[in-house]
């Protein structure tokens, strides 16, 4: 069985270009590789576009900066597709500012159209925005008689996700909720690189505990921070 390479923070952060489309998995923090995306924000790439549930939280007042909130901060995206930026207060600054193009989408959508592009589907259909500024310049579709919005696939050049446990093939297990946008991520982009706070042996993971197969990851990372 092949072994996926383990390599550094920084060498995995090497490995997203300026100009990437750049999905990373968690959920207000929670699940979201922290050692790479500490790497990333240290050497600086600019001009991603992020696809994430949210922009983690940045409190002006507090000081308080997690998740991909540290890449926010340093304005290395040129545009966000998320559902949640109501923590992050420099996300919601740099909108007001037209620093940078932010489109909400609504979290099961995201997530659909995450799971789409990691599937092959064309798109998915869904009453959600419907007679609201979601359905702007998009199709809208009957089936029977109801109406639905056309959702296109979301894909990615890179996705950085997090795990509990990997083995050396690539198998992982995530931790409770900190598995959430994490599996359908891994299988969306052409490049997967894997966060794993325990990396074991082939055969150290029972096959029926594998949440997302090896064959999906290219990378492995040793966790810095052991927080799911």
């Amino acid at each position: 069985m092949i072994q996926k390479p383990v390599i550094s923070a920084a060498d995995a952060a090497a490995k997203v270009r300026d100009g990437d489309v750049l999905m990373v998995g968690g959920f207000m923090a929670c699940g979201s590789p922290h050692t790479v995306i500490e790497a990333l924000t240290e050497k600086g790439a600019k001009n991603l576009t992020l696809i994430c549930n949210d922009t983690g939280i940045h409190d002006f007042k507090s000081g308080k900066v997690t998740g991909v909130g540290h890449l926010v901060v340093k304005r290395q995206f040129k545009k966000i597709i998320a559902s949640h930026i109501g923590l992050n207060q420099e996300t919601q600054r740099q909108i007001n500012d037209g620093e940078t193009e932010v489109s909400l989408v609504p979290q099961g959508t995201l997530a659909e159209r995450v799971r789409a592009g990691g599937v092959g589907l064309g798109g998915i259909l869904t009453p959600t925005g419907l007679g609201t500024e979601v359905e702007q310049g998009k199709q809208v579709i009957t089936v029977g008689d109801r109406l639905f919005l056309l959702e296109l696939p979301l894909k990615a050049d890179v996705a950085l996700i997090k795990a509990k446990k990997a083995d050396r093939f690539g198998n992982l297990v995530y931790a409770d909720t900190a598995r959430n946008f994490n599996p359908m991520m891994a299988m969306a982009a052409s490049l997967v690189i894997a966060e794993a706070e325990e990396i074991v042996e082939v055969g150290d993971i029972d096959p029926n505990a594998v949440h997302t197969p090896g064959i999906f990851i290219d990378f492995l990372v040793q966790a810095e921070r052991l927080d799911g």
